[in-house]
């Protein structure tokens, strides 16, 4: 076997991030583009200031707001309590403590996939997560996507990454979302270029995760961040979510962590630091080879122990994968702090129709 790589120190972040690190940080410690050790290792967490000059536009009261969302909403002298826009009845659902969220399966760039997916998801969840997948970089943009969604008849949570566009084309997409009307805005600094199906592209990062939710909250959304609790510096991942609270942020979805206890014991140490975030626990969706490929694209992927194991060893792995799902849901929906679930994954290439039944099942099982 050829010697352990020396892991040597970068001068900075290949990603241009200042509220490092990301969730891509290798179990050893380094970066997941570069042979070196995350910058951000052996540096202090760095603290949110409402001074740090996120967007000019954002934070300069001269410039108005990007976008108001009252405007695409009632009267302004409306009293009724009814929340009106999606971000508020929103707000309402995940005080109930029983949110469900499915990551959204459709064929990228095909109007016709989300449709058909939205048919079969239809009632089963409270909202899709539309993001992006390592293996189809190139998607609809956010808000055109979203409207596409809406349209077919789901509420609509959007991801938006810091990779493929400077914070300008940000504020225009965050003045879309709110035009089209989505449930939230997940704010991620996104995974490099040089991962996934396009790393002939040029990588952006002219803001990250925590800076675009400051962006995000100036535009009136309801804004989500992520975290990584299975990832290098495990000791102050907690720590970094404050920060991005701080900066905006109303929800966090806690990725892949390895089961109930690592969630249950994440969110109790952010209680302890003061957050007052609402949290959505990430569960894994697998029902085939694909799906469980697809998965292990995700960076920092720690999955409960014998989690695949009991799938792939079951009669129909199908049947196992929906049963498995639907157990660890309802365990981590106890989970004092748990506002709900992200059921997450995907399909093969042309096996979108296959993954949307299973979130189907799944959801309406856990809504029932």
């Amino acid at each position: 076997m050829p010697p352990e790589t020396e892991i040597v120190r970068a001068p900075e972040c290949p990603k241009s991030m200042e509220f490092g690190p990301c969730g891509g940080v290798e179990g050893d410690g380094r970066c997941e583009v570069a042979e070196h050790a995350c910058v951000f290792l052996d540096v202090a967490t760095v603290r949110w200031s409402r001074e740090r000059p996120a967007s000019n536009r954002a934070l300069d009261p001269a410039l108005g707001p990007l976008f108001d969302p009252a405007s695409a909403g009632p009267p302004a002298n409306d009293a009724s309590p009814i929340p009106h826009t999606p971000a508020d009845r929103m707000r309402a659902l995940l005080g109930s403590g029983r949110v469900v969220v499915g990551d959204f399966p459709a064929r990228a760039l095909a109007a016709d996939s989300i449709r058909e997916c939205a048919d079969i998801l239809a009632g089963s969840t409270d909202a899709v997560l539309a993001g992006d997948s390592a293996r189809s970089r190139v998607q609809f943009s956010p808000t055109y996507r979203a409207q596409l969604i809406r349209a077919a008849g789901l509420e609509v949570w959007t991801g938006l990454n810091c990779r493929d566009r400077n914070r300008v084309a940000l504020e225009g997409e965050l003045a879309g979302l709110a035009h089209v009307g989505v449930s939230g805005v997940h704010c991620v600094t996104g995974d490099h270029t040089a991962t996934g199906s396009r790393p002939d592209a040029r990588p952006v990062f002219d803001l990250d995760s925590t800076r675009l939710a400051a962006v995000a909250r100036a535009a009136g959304h309801l804004v989500s961040v992520g975290e990584s609790p299975a990832t290098p510096p495990m000791d102050r991942r907690a720590e970094r979510l404050r920060e991005k609270e701080r900066a905006g942020a109303e929800v966090c979805f806690v990725n892949h962590a390895g089961g109930v206890e690592p969630v249950r014991a994440f969110i109790a140490e952010a209680r302890a630091l003061g957050s007052g975030l609402r949290f959505i626990a990430c569960v894994p969706i697998v029902v085939d080879v694909e799906s469980a490929a697809l998965l292990a694209s995700f960076p920092s992927l720690v999955l409960p122990p014998g989690y695949l194991d009991g799938i792939f060893a079951a009669d129909s792995p199908t049947a196992a994968g929906i049963s498995a799902a639907i157990e660890l849901s309802r365990r981590l929906l106890d989970v004092d702090g748990v506002a709900g679930v992200n059921l997450s994954g995907g399909g093969g290439a042309g096996g979108e129709l296959r993954f949307a039944d299973a979130l189907a099942e799944v959801g309406s099982a856990l809504r029932s």
